[in-house]
């Protein structure tokens, strides 16, 4: 089972059961304050010295069947190459956890995730089922990191997705997107510039 949630949920998830033993896996600088055991590519023990810390060296993840209460991925899954090993992984080590992705659009909006992402992701509310297609450059990204996350705060559910999972990760993977059009800087220029040009003439 996966749906939708939120990490305030979550939050209070993890604190309403403070003995779960709960892994972070992926969270560089950024990892969860119930976060146990923490996981990364980049050697971070120094900085993590009041947690366990635990250099991911291949794709399979160095910890023991449902070792995990819970595990927690935030802006992770977009990156890896194998996603299917990856979630089968997440699912291997816990029996539940939370997955927070960026949408299609903050994916294009942003500078760094131009060449950092692989995937895109969408959730079908239907099916219960996350969407997984290699990622498209629909337009020239136009915002920093740092502003993303300030939009965040108030258009989250616009440019995050934030999802709960037990037990598995459905999921489907979309190998070829199909690209209906981009949209360069150029076009969205003239295209800003001729309506305020209309509405100026209209004015006057």
């Amino acid at each position: 089972m996966i749906k939708r949630s939120s990490k305030k949920y979550i939050n209070k998830l993890l604190d309403d059961n403070p003995n779960w033993k709960v892994l972070d896996i992926g969270c560089g600088y950024g990892a969860h304050k119930k976060a146990s055991v923490v996981c990364d590519v980049l050697d971070l023990s120094k900085f993590y010295e009041d947690k366990t810390f635990i250099k991911l060296e291949t794709e399979i993840l160095p910890f023991k069947d449902k070792e995990f209460d819970f595990v927690i991925a935030s802006h992770v899954l977009e990156h890896v190459k194998d996603i299917d090993i990856f979630i089968k992984e997440l699912e291997r080590v816990s029996s539940k956890g939370y997955i927070e992705v960026p949408t299609k659009l903050e994916d294009n909006l942003v500078f760094e995730n131009k060449k950092d992402h692989i995937w895109h992701m969408e959730f079908d509310d239907i099916n219960y089922e996350l969407i997984i297609s290699k990622k498209v450059q629909y337009f020239e990204p136009i915002l920093t990191v740092s502003t993303i996350k300030k939009l965040s705060e108030i258009f989250k559910q616009s440019l995050v997705l934030e999802l709960y999972w037990e037990n598995q990760i459905k999921y489907k993977k979309n190998v070829e997107s199909k690209i209906t059009q981009k949209f360069s800087r150029l076009y969205l220029l003239r295209k800003f510039i001729s309506k305020n040009l209309r509405t100026f003439f209209r004015k006057n």
